[in-house]
Order: structure tokens, then C-alpha cells, then sequence
């Protein structure tokens, strides 16, 4: 007596005389009269096919689960159970609908910033427009001058050549022979240098500790990218992520001014001391010259825009006369420093490599550059030519991050993936490896004192070693921690005698390591003495 549909028993049993099968009334009704057809059978079936089925009234007996105290609490932990598991697929849900939710919050908050960014952006342009339209005057419609002409070639030729380049002036038998006379001077003097008695001896750096912390930069767009010190006045100059150089008075622990005119991220910057400039290196693909002033401020003298695409190192030569600048669009150029001007433009036709560090010579002959393949160059900076070249097995691994002359001249250290190298720039040959990192970590900076005595590496600590001579090991002084948390240390510079370290991290406080208050003390004490 069981029900085709329901598959239960029937309270009001009802029988087909088609097919003699039993249904529940109520059910078999609702389906005839919305299908007029048996269920099972598909066959055409009418309630007056349908005969009533007479049975006893009895009530329904009870689940045997509830017929016992073991059995009832069985049923109601399955009701807990599924109470319990229904429970947690609603948290699921709410949990998931909250991570959407905070998603989209984030994606409104990071919209409405960069159309904010785009807006300023677009709004410092339209006053720079402006600003040039006003300075600029504007010649009356009609057809374009024609050129002037001097000795039968026109002005304009003058300015590019075939290839669509400009033409630089070059440099000029005048400039070489002052490089050459400051090569002499430096040479000569290089000879007779001893070590300072000032210099900070071994035993002082091994107790090297971090004396100042100094958020010098915006923590929205965190990173120092490049550091120098002005050795004389002691003042740092930092550069950033956050499109800002910031000079930072160190003994008064005071910001003496950030420039603020560069649109990307500033990758290299350079003190030159004679004249009270700074010089920096932006990836908005501009090099820019600040000039002193007395009151500490800087302001732009010259604005440079020689390069197509990132300017990734800026050099000052040893007269403080001229500088270099190395660049992603394969080329380095030669800059006279009081007119801004470029006297020349290099790049081999055959390179597709994008330069990533640059350096002078300490008796400016030589220039040295680093790829993003791993190559290094060697320049004579008169003829433009290149002079070495060490690649493939000799050459680095990873893109060279930086590079440094020792000032004894002879040594040069570069920066890779592979760690750092050391150079003999007498026989052109590696001579020795300093691996301190592990594959994975690059070395993005590689600093010798002015002394010549010490060198400093960066990655995700520092590390200080003692420089020795080509077939003695280079013993550890000191290692530093790096205490931004980030875990890259990105520049390194030796202050004035080796009596501090500066370091910028990938977040935005300038770090300076040194003795502690007192040692300090002690230590001028005794240096005093013994002079």
C-alpha cells in the first residue's frame, strides 16, 4: 500500500482501473489535472478512472528512533549537526562577501587616487603651458622662416645630422688639454697621498652601531634610491621613489630643502662642491643642476633633456667642471657643468644593452660603465672610445647595479646579481669575488672611501671590508642590519673619514651608522692626542 508519487503510504488511497496502480487523491489530482496523464505510464487518465480505496483509520506508528531516550538523542545531534553545518556555510558566505566588499573599497580608494594624481597632473601641466606660452612669444601666422644661412649650409642643418640626431659640439682640443693637465696634477698628487691619521681605524668600525634615523622621505611611495654627502658641510643629499631629492643637514639634524621638480622617481645624484651644485638624475628621462644658495636652498639652474629614456647614473669629473650622465636609451653623455650643455653624445650602433651605472675615473680620463646585461666598459674620455670591455664568463651576472674607483687607481669595483667584483685596471683582469649573498639577493650598491682603505656593499644588510692589495684577502670588517624590515638596502656612502656610514633603504628614513655618543667622544679625544 504504497503511493507511486510519494512513495509513502497514502492517508486517502486511490486505485487506477487503466493501470492499477495506487496514488494519494490529493497528489494524483493536482497531477492530472495539470499533465491529464498517469504519472508512471504516460497514458491518458481522468478522475473518473480513479476508484476510492476503503481502509482502517489507525494512527501512524512512531520512527523507531523515537521510540528510546538513545534514539532521540540521536536525532537531535543530526539536527545539531546540520544546524551546526549549515551555520558554517553561512559564515563562509559572509566572510567571502566581506573580502569582495574590501576589494571593491580598494579598487574605488586606488581609482579615486590616480584620477586625483591625473588631475594634478594635468593641472601642472596646463600652468606650465601657460608659463611657456607667456615667455615664448608667439610669431604671426604665415609661412615658416626660411633658414639662415652661414658658410652655405643652413642653420638648422647644423643642429641635426642625417640620422635625425642632434649634432654636439664635441669636445674641443681646449677641454682635452685641461682633462689631460687634471690627470697630470691628480696623478702626481695620487703618489704622495698617505692615509689621514683621521680615518676611522678598524676597531672603530667593528663597534659601528645606527646613531640617527631621519624620514626624510614620503611613506606613500617609500625607497631612497641614491645617496651623496657633502663632505666639507656634512650635509646629505638623498634621492627617492617619491620624485624628490631631499638635503638633510646632519650634525643639526635638520631638512635643509627638497626639490621637488622632477615627475619620476630620482635614480642618481651628485654633490659638486666647488660651486655649491647638485646635480641629479631622474627616470622622467631629465638631468637637472641645482645652485646653492645662501641660505641653504637650492634652485634649478639647467634642465637637460639629451636622453630617450631613463637617466640611470649621473659622474662628476675630478675638476668639478664637467659631469657624465649613463642612460636605458644605450648612450652617456659629456655635460660642461656652467652652461648645461652636452658636448657629446655616446652610444655604440651595434648595442641594444641599456646602461645602469656610470663612474669616473679619480683622474677622469677613464669613464666606466655597467649594462643591464652584466657587461662592463672601460672609455677614454677624449677620443669617446672604448678601451675595454669585460663580458661573458669575465663580465657579471644580472643587470650591474653600481660601480666605484678606488682613489689608490687602480681598483674598480662593480655591482651585480653575482655580488661584486674587483678589477685591475693595470692588467684589466678580475682579481677577486665578494659573494655575500645568497643567488637569489643582489648587490645593488658597492661604495670605496676617499681614503681608499675600506669598502662597503649593500643588499639586504651592509657589509664593511678592509681593502688590501691584489693577492691578500679582503677581511669583513663589519656587518650592518638592515632595519627597514624591507630587506633591500639600496645605497651605501662613507662620510668624511670613514667616521659614518649613510644608508638608504626601500623605505623613506635615511639611516646613519656610526659610534655611539660617547665612544665618539673618547675616540676625537684620543685622535687629538695623538696629533
Amino acid at each position: 500500500m504504497i503511493c507511486a508519487i510519494s512513495g509513502e503510504v497514502p492517508e486517502d488511497p486511490v486505485l487506477s482501473t487503466n493501470s492499477g496502480l495506487l496514488f494519494e487523491r490529493r497528489l494524483i489530482r493536482r497531477y492530472i489535472e495539470d499533465h491529464g496523464k498517469c504519472p508512471v505510464t504516460k497514458e491518458e487518465l481522468a478522475m473518473d478512472d480513479l476508484v476510492t480505496v476503503k481502509t482502517n483509520k489507525i494512527p501512524k506508528p512512531r520512527p523507531l528512533q523515537a521510540a528510546s531516550v538513545p534514539g532521540l538523542l540521536g536525532m537531535f545531534q543530526n539536527e545539531w549537526d546540520a544546524l551546526m553545518l549549515s551555520n558554517f556555510a553561512l559564515e563562509q558566505q559572509l566572510h567571502t562577501a566581506r573580502q569582495e566588499l574590501s576589494h571593491a573599497l580598494y579598487q574605488h580608494d586606488a581609482a579615486c587616487r590616480v584620477i586625483a594624481r591625473l588631475k594634478k597632473e594635468r593641472d601642472e601641466s596646463r600652468t606650465l603651458l601657460a608659463q611657456a606660452e607667456r615667455q615664448i612669444p608667439i610669431s604671426a601666422a604665415g609661412p615658416a622662416p626660411v633658414a639662415a644661412v652661414t658658410n652655405g649650409k643652413r642653420a638648422l642643418e647644423d643642429e641635426v645630422g642625417p640620422d635625425g640626431k642632434k649634432i654636439r659640439p664635441g669636445i674641443n682640443p681646449v677641454i682635452i688639454d685641461e682633462l689631460t693637465e687634471c690627470n697630470s696634477v691628480l696623478s702626481a698628487q695620487r703618489k704622495k697621498r698617505q692615509v689621514p691619521p683621521s680615518l676611522a681605524p678598524i676597531d672603530a668600525l667593528e663597534r659601528y652601531t645606527q646613531i640617527s634615523s631621519h624620514p626624510l622621505h614620503k611613506t606613500n611611495k617609500p625607497g631612497i634610491l641614491s645617496i651623496d654627502i657633502h663632505h666639507s658641510k656634512d650635509i646629505i643629499a638623498t634621492g627617492g621613489i617619491d620624485t624628490n631629492a631631499v638635503l638633510f643637514d646632519r650634525p643639526s639634524g635638520q631638512v635643509l630643502c627638497t626639490l621637488t621638480d622632477h615627475s619620476k622617481k630620482i635614480t642618481s645624484l651628485k654633490f659638486v662642491p666647488r660651486d655649491e651644485l647638485l646635480i641629479t638624475g631622474s627616470a622622467d628621462k631629465t638631468v637637472r643642476v641645482w645652485q646653492g644658495n645662501e641660505d641653504g636652498s637650492y634652485g634649478c639652474r639647467h634642465t637637460m633633456r639629451d636622453h630617450g629614456a631613463e637617466v640611470e647614473a649621473v659622474t662628476v669629473h675630478a675638476s668639478q667642471k664637467y659631469f657624465a650622465t649613463a642612460s636605458r636609451d644605450n648612450t652617456w653623455c659629456f655635460y660642461d657643468i656652467s652652461t648645461g650643455s652636452c658636448l657629446t653624445q655616446v652610444g655604440e650602433a651595434s648595442g641594444q644593452d641599456a646602461y645602469t651605472s656610470a663612474a669616473f675615473h679619480p683622474d677622469g680620463l677613464i669613464l666606466g660603465t655597467g649594462t643591464s646585461e652584466g657587461v662592463i666598459k672601460i672609455w677614454d674620455v677624449k677620443s669617446q672610445t672604448r678601451v675595454a670591455k669585460f663580458e661573458g664568463e669575465v663580465g657579471h651576472v644580472g643587470t650591474v647595479t653600481a660601480m666605484s674607483f678606488s682613489e689608490n687607481g687602480y681598483f674598480l669595483a662593480t655591482a651585480a646579481l653575482d655580488g661584486v667584483k674587483l678589477w685591475d685596471l693595470r692588467k684589466l683582469r678580475n682579481f677577486r669575488t665578494l659573494s655575500p649573498y645568497d643567488p637569489d639577493t643582489p648587490t645593488s650598491s658597492v661604495e670605496f672611501d676617499f681614503s681608499g682603505s675600506y669598502i662597503a656593499v649593500a643588499g639586504s644588510d651592509i657589509r664593511v671590508y678592509q681593502v688590501a692589495n691584489v693577492k691578500t684577502e679582503w677581511n669583513l670588517v663589519k656587518t650592518l642590519p638592515d632595519l627597514s624590515g624591507t630587506g633591500k638596502v639600496t645605497s651605501v656612502k662613507f662620510g668624511a673619514d670613514a667616521k659614518y656610514v649613510a644608508v638608504g633603504s626601500m623605505d623613506h628614513n635615511l639611516r646613519v651608522f656610526g659610534l655611539p655618543g660617547d665612544e665618539q667622544m673618547e675616540e676625537a679625544k684620543s685622535e687629538s692626542a695623538v696629533q
